[in-house]
């Protein structure tokens, strides 16, 4: 039996639920959202929550997932979601141009332009190295930082390169030979 699909969603208030079917349309203070359900899974609203209910026994492996997915819905229109990243090496950097375009400096021959998709805010402080990527789909804000990330990911022999902020790494040993 599913841990988590069994688990039922509190629905904060200011915030709308709509069922329609298998798709499901969250509306709150920060913006609205529609998850699809997979199929075998349905969302029954009681008492201020939501409580996903499978078919039967073959569906177990998705019951989890829905409720995850919704679940993230209801976060995200309530308090939104955000991963920071950090830039290190010497003259790495990263600036804003216009209102959706991030302008990378990672050591290669060329500055690198990033477009940001819809619904999706980067803050970059003072030092330009550090990223904040916000938003309320959880799924785009974590996509966007890995493609961030996989600009320039960290080297092991340097550290140098785009992480996540905490992100530990095993820094490796370079030739022993050489003297």
């Amino acid at each position: 039996m599913s841990r988590i699909g069994k688990k039922p969603i509190a629905i904060p208030p200011g915030v709308k639920v709509a069922i329609e079917g298998n798709l499901v349309k969250v509306q709150g203070p920060k913006g609205a959202l529609e998850t699809r359900l997979p199929a075998g899974v349905k969302l029954v609203q009681q008492d201020g929550h939501l409580v996903a209910n499978r078919d039967g026994d073959q569906f177990a492996a998705v019951h989890g997932l829905a409720r995850a997915l919704v679940n993230n819905a209801v976060e995200g229109v309530t308090r939104g979601w955000s991963k920071e990243l950090e830039i290190v090496g010497i003259g790495y950097r990263a600036e804003m141009k216009g209102k959706n375009i991030v302008v990378f400096t990672l050591g290669y021959s060329h500055p690198i332009e990033f477009p940001l998709p819809a619904g999706v805010e980067v803050a970059i402080d003072a030092k330009q190295t550090r990223l904040t990527i916000s938003g309320i789909d959880r799924q785009k804000v974590g996509q966007v930082a890995a493609d961030m990330r996989a600009l320039r990911p960290p080297d092991p022999y340097k550290n140098k390169g785009v992480r996540y902020f905490g992100e530990r790494l095993k820094k490796k040993v370079g030739k022993t030979g050489a003297k």
